[in-house]
């Protein structure tokens, strides 16, 4: 689950480790963006959104979203577990500091400075050069592909990132789906190769891992995969599939 199309990332990982998985994405991006929400409204929506899910009978159900994960982690797992094991997902600040510095952290304007976010700092980069890189309107514009927008905010995000960072962590989903851009945007002529951490890979292995399943990336493809938008049964929008994760999972995927 998400708010949006940033779940297509850990989807297509999932797709990668397991081509025969049948998923089920449910998102709601008629009430995007939830940054500005509040706390308790997000937790609702994201209650919403898990549930309809779940009505699929999932063996796990992975919160693709960090803002999601942030306010409404344990009311999902509250709500859901044991019989659906809950992975929610954290930005990767831990292995982006154990590479060393400096490093940035680009995130909504939610995330960034939150205490949350300044907690795994603290707990994970100590000692470590970390500049914080808020990204207005770059998950909106990503998840409506607005290419002239993505460029807009990538541009305004890259002007406040230093030139010597060594890495960028992706705190938001839907920059995974951009993270090319963000590369050559940051990339400075001479330096070397710039390392982006995003999630979708961990917490696909992980959600293996709770239910005790292998990666089997040669398994016969075609799962199926249903979606559902704000509670509505469609197909991926056609936003989803101006990305490589969206027109890969379409190609290999049944409809649900």
């Amino acid at each position: 689950m998400d708010t949006g199309i940033g779940l297509l990332a850990a989807a297509a990982a999932v797709r990668t480790l397991r081509p025969d998985a049948d998923l089920v994405l449910s998102s709601d991006p008629d009430s995007m963006p939830w940054g500005p929400r509040t706390p308790e409204d997000i937790r609702q929506r994201a209650l919403t959104v898990c549930a309809a899910a779940a009505e699929h009978r999932p063996d796990a159900l992975i919160i693709a979203c960090n803002t999601a994960s942030v306010h409404a982690l344990p009311a999902v797992r509250e709500l859901l577990e044991p019989a659906v094991p809950v992975i929610g997902t954290v930005p990767a600040i831990k292995p982006a500091a154990a590479g060393g510095g400096p490093l940035a952290i680009w995130a909504t304007p939610a995330t960034t400075g939150s205490p949350y976010q300044r907690g795994l700092i603290r707990d994970f980069a100590a000692g470590v050069e970390v500049t914080e890189v808020p990204c207005p309107g770059l998950a909106e514009a990503v998840q409506w592909a607005d290419e002239d927008a993505i460029d807009r905010a990538v541009e305004a995000a890259a002007a406040l990132t230093p030139r010597d960072v060594k890495a960028v962590v992706l705190g938001c989903t839907h920059y995974e789906l951009v993270a090319e851009r963000i590369r050559a945007a940051v990339q400075r002529p001479g330096a070397d190769p710039l390392v982006l951490h995003g999630s979708a890979g961990a917490v696909a292995a992980q959600a293996l891992r709770r239910i005790g399943e292998h990666p089997a990336p040669d398994a016969q493809p075609g799962g199926e995969l249903t979606v559902i938008l704000s509670g509505r049964h469609e197909t991926l929008p056609p936003a989803a599939l101006a990305y490589a994760e969206g027109r890969g999972l379409q190609a290999v995927s049944h409809a649900g």
